[in-house]
This record gives C-alpha cells, structure tokens and sequence, in this order.
C-alpha cells in the first residue's frame, strides 16, 4: 500500500443548512478510512461544539438559516426563536440607521468577506462589543448563494484596554 492515498478530498457544500454548492473551492481534506457520513457528523458537532464564537449562516437577504451553541451563548436566542429572522435584530438603532447590516452585506458580497468590531444587541437588549466576520458563499459559476457569520464577544477585551489606557 506504499503511495496509497490516505487522504480523501470531501466536498463539505452538501453538508450544509442551506443549499451549498455555494461554498466554491471548500473542500476539506479527510482520512480516507473516516466513513463520509461519520465525518458529517464530526463537522456539525465542531460547529456546535464552540462556544466562544457565534457561527451561523444567512440567506441572500440577511435571514438566519443556521445557529450554533456559541451563538445561542453569546446572543440569546435560542435556533427557534431567531431562524428565519433578519440579522438586523442584533444591531443598535444607530447601526439600523446608517444601514450596516446591509453595507455589511453588500461588501462581503462585492468583495467576499467584510470584517468589522462594533456594539451588537442581545436578545435581552444588552449590548456587547463584537468582532465580526462575514463571508460570501458562492457557488460553481461565482454567484453569492448566502453568508457565513463569525462573531465573537469582546467586551471584556475592549474593558480591559480601556482600562489601561485611563
């Protein structure tokens, strides 16, 4: 078996909540003896499994179409309570009124990824200083099918600093 392949190649674009040939070029790289569906399996529980950051999808027009644990954590909502909701719900009022989330969405989409450090909303109403990232999912031809969201809780970092700066 010398110069056999241990590896596979696994196209991650059918594992996912939303319709995803939309993840062009993400493939991710297995162990040729880890069955495909336990490897699925393996995949949705990481996402689930991180607790530090928010990971979710969103449709072409904002809407939430995927929710892990850590967004649950660090938003608030329950996946039954925000799939199916308009993203705009975790931004302040300031923030609706100058459009962002969908300036955020347009840059992802024309440039691919958009990044950005800001207050976001709680479903309780609290806010927190987020670090966020969002990612155009396209498909084969080129064409944005949804987004990608990473989000991440920095108030404490953000306190700290301001700390010292005083």
């Amino acid at each position: 078996m010398l110069g056999r392949s241990l590896t596979r190649s696994l196209d991650v674009r059918d594992e996912l909540p939303i319709p995803m040939s939309a993840l062009h070029g993400a493939n991710v790289v297995e162990p040729e003896w880890l069955p495909a569906d336990t490897a699925a399996e393996l995949r949705a529980l990481l996402v689930d499994a991180v607790q530090d950051y928010a990971i979710f999808m969103l449709d072409l027009n904002g809407i939430v179409a995927s929710w892990n644990a850590g967004a649950q954590r660090i938003k608030g909502y329950a996946a039954a309570e925000i799939l199916g909701r308009h993203f705009s719900v975790f931004y302040p009022s300031e923030a609706l009124e100058r459009h962002w989330p969908q300036h955020e969405l347009e840059v992802a989409g024309k440039e691919g990824r958009f990044e950005d450090e800001g207050w976001r909303v709680r479903k309780d109403g609290s806010l927190f200083w987020a670090s966020v990232a969002i990612t155009a999912l396209r498909d084969e031809a080129g064409q944005v099918r949804g987004f990608a969201k990473i989000t991440r809780d920095l108030t404490e970092r953000r306190q700290i600093e301001k700390a010292l700066q005083e």
